[in-house]
């Protein structure tokens, strides 16, 4: 194979042994020195080697526990090489938190710093299945998805092909692809993966800092990339990053991002953010392809279009501000094949084969696609809705405020009423917060409450857990009225 979105491979390590890059081409690039292609091809295949030696068959688990760099890109593809299924685990995981993973996934060996430590008794899966992945957590408990191989490398070309907009006419190698999540996430697995499928060298991140991102932008001359929110945020308030020429897009991952900080981000740095939508069963299903990043700036914090062969539709639609809002339904070429515990996703399924998401959005007459927020996180305030993000955003652009969250708390009379959690730069200003609402928005959306809290609460991922929001409020007010 030559490395181009057009060859088929069929085993995720086929993206590092078919790379296009020659033996003696620089490949992975980290803290320390880079491997070329050819040094990583050949300890891929000892490390498969060993694995087989110490028992691991087709379908074993492997748990994988290494810091970020070129030998976790080397240890994926040895674990795919031996016929064994990724576990990833984040090692900063404390040992409580390992033990519970290594309990519910049940991996024939574990990959460390230190060697190979065996686990005793595990399950088999099936041929196909590459990776075990934990879903964030944020509506529920965090379940283990399965993601097949095939599956996988559906997703990258359904993402790929579009957003290069065909094969390059300029002659130019890809851009590196610049990891800055830990590659024991699904947003580092993807990405590492996407840019193996581009031809493209990785360079990756021990962990994130504005300063070395910066640094790797300019020596790497990155002119595309990826980033969560709060990644774009560090970078926003850091007075010594002045400049991230040439990079010219970030698109925008593991979280939601409101268009205000898209616009601070690009208005500061003159890089074009891209949003995009998906979720870890269905993998990446709305994005933006290159030439609509050219063509339409003005939709700027849309997620964007629906990908090639991906079908979506909107249930239960509410009049919105900005046009009707239901909930999303979509049905993608391919999925994830379940759950490590059993089960599949039939209960989110209709008839027709569309998923839902549980995620508002709204579509607008070019085909974009806005996502309004969670359907649980939706208030209804004595039978009006408010959108907990449209408050939010008001919120933010209030003179003192970095970071808001608004959330639905109980009320007698009312069902719900709207309550806002404020990051401060100094001290709280009710009334002027409220004034500010006041100003923007109809009476029913501005929050009744307003409380001062040093930092919001994210999973590892940077979206936000309302759940915990709404029980320290109901548990304040609970205690005041003691």
């Amino acid at each position: 194979m030559n490395g181009s979105v057009d060859a088929a491979p069929t085993n995720l390590a086929d993206l590092l042994l078919d790379h296009p890059f020659a033996d003696e081409q620089p490949l992975l690039h980290g803290s320390g020195p880079a491997l070329t292609a050819g040094v990583a091809r050949a300890r891929a295949r000892v490390l498969a080697a060993e694995l087989r030696a110490a028992g691991v068959d087709a379908g074993h688990g492997v748990g994988l526990r290494l810091a970020n760099g070129p030998d976790y890109v080397v240890a994926m593809m040895a674990i795919w090489l031996a016929g064994g299924v990724l576990i990833p685990i984040n090692d900063r995981l404390p040992e409580t938190g390992l033990q519970t993973l290594l309990e519910a996934t049940r991996p024939f060996v574990l990959l460390e710093t230190d060697g190979m430590r065996p686990i005793g008794s595990s399950r088999t899966f099936d041929p196909d299945v590459a990776f075990v992945m934990w879903t964030s957590g944020t509506t529920g408990a965090p379940r283990a998805i399965l993601h097949t191989h095939s599956a996988y490398l559906e997703l990258l070309d359904r993402v790929l092909v579009p957003l290069r907009g065909g094969e390059r006419r300029d002659g130019r190698p890809p851009s590196p692809n610049l990891i800055p999540v830990s590659l024991a996430l699904n947003a580092g697995i993807y990405n590492a993966l996407f840019g193996l499928r581009a031809g493209a060298p990785l360079v990756i991140m021990d962990r994130f800092t504005p300063a070395e991102f910066a640094r790797l932008v300019h020596t790497f001359q990155i002119r595309s990339t990826v980033l969560p929110p709060a990644a774009m945020a560090m970078l926003n308030d850091d007075p010594d990053i002045e400049d991230l020429s040439p990079l010219r897009f970030i698109r925008s991952i593991t979280a939601p991002l409101s268009p205000p900080q898209a616009r601070r981000f690009m208005d500061r740095f003159g890089v074009f953010v891209l949003n995009s939508y998906g979720q870890a069963e269905i993998g990446e299903v709305i994005g933006w392809t290159a030439s609509d990043a050219k063509e339409h700036p003005e939709k700027l914090g849309a997620a964007g279009r629906p990908h090639r062969g991906v079908a979506i539709k909107l249930v239960g639609e509410e009049p919105h501000r900005s046009g009707d809002v239901g909930e999303l339904y979509v049905r993608p070429p391919r999925m994830a094949a379940g759950y490590a515990s059993g089960g599949s996703f039939d209960d989110r399924t209709d008839a027709e084969g569309f998923i839902a998401t549980g995620d508002l959005a709204r579509l607008d007459p070019d085909g974009f696609v806005w996502i309004e927020g969670r359907v649980g996180d939706l208030i209804n305030r004595g039978g009006n809705k408010v959108f907990p993000e449209e408050v939010e955003e008001v919120l933010k652009l209030s003179a003192g405020v970095r970071d808001a969250a608004v959330v639905g708390i109980p009320d007698e009379r009312l069902g719900e009423v709207p309550v806002a959690f404020v990051v401060l730069e100094g001290e709280l200003d009710v009334d002027a917060l409220r004034a500010g609402c006041r100003a923007d928005l109809v009476p029913y959306k501005v929050p009744v409450d307003f409380v001062p809290i040093s930092a919001l609460p994210r999973t590892e991922v940077g979206k936000l857990q309302r759940g915990e929001l709404r029980a320290a409020y109901q548990a304040r007010r609970e205690g005041d009225l003691s």
